[in-house]
């Protein structure tokens, strides 16, 4: 069986949902992504290995790898990472089936065309523009499950003893600008529990929103002291960044509020501990709960996702830099990288496409950045894995 063209790859990813969500109504396996993967892979010569994710049964990884010729069981070379899932979408809001791709005003329509099933077909094209036979080092290939949600394919793969590569490129859409850097992302509930009761006699109960304005004071206190103390210039906003983001409380305008809840978004820098910036949440409850104990409660949504701190002058990044004609940047949004860093190789997340598509509706690829996005990464893979490595680096 032969490799599909490129358009059709992208076209099979395209077409078999794998929807990540927490709402489980809408969640779904990436099984048949992950097969179709495979055997493009089998079909190139990869070695492949399928897992299970220990923390959601039903989601799979799939890590495909093939060594030099003559080679086998080599350590090092290339690790080429992304995500087989996708975010939920409205319906009402596409313009196309968001899985038949469809071509429109020179775009590539689709739900995974940029963030990020297509980055596969990208890779794929390239490894079969290469002949095995000249191959230095092994390339690998990841795929996996959940990055939308939890990561944790991502978190499950870095546990990954044999794992060794010496680079890892994670194609997330950066329109192929090298990224050595971003922020974490920390997501949570404060929930107050206050006490119900007729609204006539306010002393009979404990009113969860006059709490929560309390608390809604100190988190716009540790909004500013995040801004004023924390600060690297390589971002474009170079603080951490805390979102209120959503607040539900009460059930009647008579009655004493019992509860209510306020979702909040956090974006730490590099060197600013997940541990950290959770200790800086309870103090900032603190006192509040002492006042009216039992009465606050601050709980994760999801695993926080730490920074990814890379090294702007990595051998990687400059490799990235001079291929892609980019200097490398820092972000502002959070990827697998910090997880996949955790092998203990040269990091970067760099692939087609434009972030500003990624969640959207009618998310595309203009096809004019195809032809070149595609010889930035043919000719990334060679560097790495086909060349001599004295050629390499000369």
């Amino acid at each position: 069986m032969s490799l599909p063209s490129f358009l059709e790859m992208y076209k099979s990813l395209i077409a078999q949902p794998s929807i990540s969500a927490i709402d489980k109504r809408l969640d779904q396996s990436n099984k048949a992504v992950i097969n179709t993967l495979a055997a493009w892979c089998s079909d190139l010569g990869f070695t492949v290995e399928i897992t299970e994710l220990e923390s959601v049964p039903g989601k799979f990884n799939l890590l495909a790898k093939r060594d030099p010729l003559n080679s086998a069981h080599t350590a090092g070379g290339l690790m080429l990472a992304g995500h087989t899932d996708t975010v939920p979408y409205d319906d009402a809001r596409w313009n196309s089936d968001p899985f038949t791709l469809s071509q429109k005003d020179n775009k590539l329509f689709g739900l995974g065309s940029i963030d990020m099933k297509g980055f596969f077909a990208f890779v794929l094209e390239a490894i079969k523009t290469l002949e095995h036979k000249n191959q230095k080092a092994p390339i690998l290939l990841l795929a996996t499950a959940d990055e939308e949600t939890t990561m944790a394919g991502a978190q499950q793969i870095a546990k990954h003893q044999q794992l060794k590569p010496d680079h890892c490129v994670i194609g997330e859409p950066t329109d192929m600008v090298p990224v050595f850097t971003h922020k974490g992302h920390m997501s949570s509930a404060i929930r107050i529990t206050g006490r119900s009761g007729h609204s006539s006699d306010p002393e009979r109960g404990l009113n969860a929103i006059e709490i929560m304005q309390q608390v809604i004071t100190k988190l716009l206190h540790l909004k500013e002291e995040l801004k004023n103390k924390y600060s690297i210039e390589h971002f474009a906003v170079p603080h951490p960044t805390l979102n209120l983001g959503h607040i539900h409380g009460g059930d009647n305008a008579n009655r004493i509020c019992g509860c209510c809840e306020l979702h909040i978004d956090i974006r730490p820098l590099p060197g600013l501990s997940i541990i950290e910036l959770q200790q800086m949440l309870l103090a900032a409850t603190h006192s509040i709960n002492e006042q009216y104990p039992g009465s606050v409660d601050v709980i994760d949504l999801h695993d926080p996702i730490p920074a990814f701190h890379g090294q702007p002058d990595s051998g990687l990044v400059k490799l990235a830099e001079k291929i892609s004609g980019q200097r490398a940047i820092a972000v502002n949004y959070c990827t697998e990288a910090p997880f996949l860093q955790q092998l203990g190789c040269e990091t970067i997340v760099m692939g087609p496409g434009s972030i500003q598509q990624a969640h959207q509706p009618d998310e595309h690829l203009a096809m004019e950045k195809i032809k070149p996005s595609q010889k930035m990464i043919t000719d990334l893979i060679n560097k790495c894995c086909f060349e001599d490595k004295q050629k390499a680096s000369s």
